[in-house]
């Protein structure tokens, strides 16, 4: 959620640290803030507000420096404002933190620094941790590193913290657990980051830092350590990220950008996992669990927010094509509802970043009661992905965009390629089945790119008609009653519309109620073995005056005839619909969010990737 950015070597630390908050903006935040080491003190600029506010503010001031850490802040404990941004400073003036995640126990330690004679300058948890580290620092006289150590054996939370320490002028202190943190490596220079986005323009070499991890990092060093203070030596990674890969590349928003990557996105999924040659899917993170999933009981999926819905689309998909229970769980709900776990279930954890706090509590309790646990992230190196037993990577590159467009899709390709493998390896699938449906999922990508070449401005138009609305409701059945709900989800996100998604047959038990002329009604009506019950649906919302609007097949006449407006997607099998019929809905969201004014890429009250509770 907070973006954590980092600097320590030969060059000045200021820009850098300010161009990587604003590469950082997309993960969302209320404020934001640049501490630096400026000879015998420490210097501290923050504003409630967008970067450029920040980057506003600090222009007058002499920010000559080789070493700062850099905070973009998503509120937690106390109110977006000045004195709640970080860095922090402690009492003394020697310190200045940053810090990504929660402090469950804060309201502990505060009461104990407030006996102790401690004043606080904001309401947030984080000065609390601050001073608590200074306190052991001054009260035990030993180094800031064991003070570190101390104090976060105490505390119960998540969090990512970076210190400078006015002695130490070319040093920062780093910590994690339970929030990302990665660490460039420079020549004489050292990038710290909540992603590896900010340092991309200067290195590609990373090193993951894992939970309990201590890291010391000077521009020529960099120590690792755990809580006991043992050295760790350091895993350098490569990354094989481009930095075009985050820059909008000339479309007006990261949002529409990655909209139209889908093509590619899509296709990098399933390329070198689907041979149409020898009619094949290879997955070597199945292979690697056949035996676990052969003795399967059931298949647990463990998922949050849009990644919840690709979970329901699998399923479906998997109790088709497989014949295997499927689950499907909020992870927000299933870490704390004390589930039956056993060690004949698998858990399929979907992740965007691989490190969204609620899957990976989750995770950690399913894999203590000896479940097999398969995560499918897009980011490498993520949590999730090391705390697999086995796994899967979506390779949808960087999405910055806040609401999750082509991240969404991968996930969706990739489900389908674990369904037709698990199929196979059970012996669940025809082979006249399975060669058919993998030349379907080989075609989505062309398929994706005709709806973008030809739909735009019909989608452009809708949009325009329909932005003013104050209510969506989507409906769809089977396979694509999962796509219903994301739409509505998008809609929600990118304009602030209330809108709701529900199977169709559910329409007539409640949400009916809400049809009149002023509501549209978004039907994914694609051509399916329900087809003829959701044209029957479609029919009792224009009997009430609502206005429709249908996602529907190529050549569909009867459809099209119904709706008051309709968006053509290709034929394609009803297991595969999903992929197709979700993309009209994406450029729906993002043009009404245009026609309303939303920032579309940094929606209100959201952030790209939930670290924390």
């Amino acid at each position: 959620m907070c973006g954590i950015v980092g600097y320590t070597g030969y060059r000045q630390a200021y820009p850098i640290v300010l161009e990587g908050l604003k590469k950082l903006e997309y993960r969302g935040y209320d404020s934001a803030g640049i501490a630096l080491h400026k000879g015998d003190s420490l210097a501290v600029y923050k504003k409630e507000g967008k970067v450029s506010v920040l980057e506003n503010f600090a222009s007058i001031y002499d920010k000559t420096s080789n070493i700062g850490i850099g905070h973009t802040r998503w509120a937690t404990h106390g109110e977006p404002s000045d004195r709640n941004s970080h860095p922090h400073v402690s009492a003394s003036g020697n310190l200045a933190m940053i810090h990504n995640g929660i402090i469950e126990n804060y309201g502990q330690l505060k009461s104990e620094l407030l006996d102790k004679g401690y004043t606080f300058l904001s309401d947030t948890d984080s000065e609390v941790l601050l001073n608590f580290i200074e306190y052991i620092k001054t009260n035990n006289e030993c180094t800031l590193e064991e003070a570190m150590r101390i104090a976060l054996k105490r505390v119960s939370g998540a969090y990512v913290i970076l210190l400078i320490d006015q002695d130490y002028p070319d040093t920062i202190f780093a910590a994690r657990k339970g929030s990302p943190l990665v660490i460039g490596i420079g020549k004489g220079e050292h990038f710290l980051g909540s992603d590896a986005s900010p340092m991309l323009e200067f290195t590609k070499e990373v090193v993951y830092i894992n939970d309990y991890e201590l890291a010391i990092v000077r521009p020529d060093e960099l120590i690792l350590k755990n809580l006991g203070n043992e050295r760790i030596t350091p895993y350098v990674q490569k990354l094989d990220i481009e930095l075009a890969a985050i820059e909008k590349g000339g479309f007006d928003h990261f949002m529409l950008k990655e909209i139209f990557e889908q093509p590619k996105t899509i296709f990098d999924s399933l390329r070198g996992r689907l041979d149409l040659d020898k009619s094949s899917v290879t997955l070597s993170g199945i292979e690697a669990i056949e035996d676990k999933i052969k003795q399967a009981r059931r298949i647990i999926i463990v998922a949050c927010g849009t990644s919840w819905h690709a979970g329901l689309m699998a399923e479906y998909v998997i109790e088709e094509l497989c014949r295997i229970n499927v689950e499907v769980e909020y992870a927000s709900e299933f870490r704390y509802r004390n589930p039956i776990i056993t060690k004949e279930d698998v858990i399929i954890a979907i992740s965007q970043s691989g490190e969204t706090a609620d899957t990976l509590v989750a995770l950690e309790n399913a894999k203590e009661q000896g479940a097999t646990i398969f995560g499918l992230v897009n980011v490498v190196g993520s949590s999730i992905a090391r705390i697999s037993h086995a796994g899967a990577y979506t390779h949808a590159g960087p999405e910055i965009g806040v609401a999750s467009t082509k991240a969404y899709t991968a996930q969706l390709a990739v489900l389908q390629l674990i369904a037709l493998k698990i199929a196979k390896i059970k012996g669940t699938i025809s082979d006249e089945r399975f060669n058919t449906l993998l030349l379907d999922l080989a075609e989505v990508p062309e398929k994706v790119d005709f709806i973008l070449n030809n739909q735009v401005e019909n989608i452009q138009r809708i949009a325009s008609k329909y932005s003013g609305a104050q209510d969506a409701l989507f409906l769809g059945r089977g396979f694509n009653f999962p796509t219903a709900l994301e739409g509505a989800l998008k809609l929600k996100e990118i304009s602030y519309i209330h809108a709701e998604g529900y199977p169709a047959a559910e329409m007539k038990h409640g949400p009916i109620a809400l049809v009149d002329e002023n509501l549209p009604v978004i039907f994914v009506a694609t051509k399916d073995s329900y087809h003829d019950k959701i044209i029957s649906n479609m029919q009792e919302i224009k009997a009430r005056k609502g206005k429709v609007i249908a996602i529907v097949s190529e050549g569909d006449e009867i459809a099209s005839s119904l709706a008051d407006d309709f968006i053509v997607v290709p034929n394609c099998n009803e297991v595969i619909a999903p992929l197709l019929a979700v993309i009209p809905l994406q450029l729906l969201s993002y043009y009404i969010g245009i026609e309303r004014g939303v920032d579309v890429d940094k929606p209100r009250n959201l952030a790209k990737s939930v670290t924390v509770e």
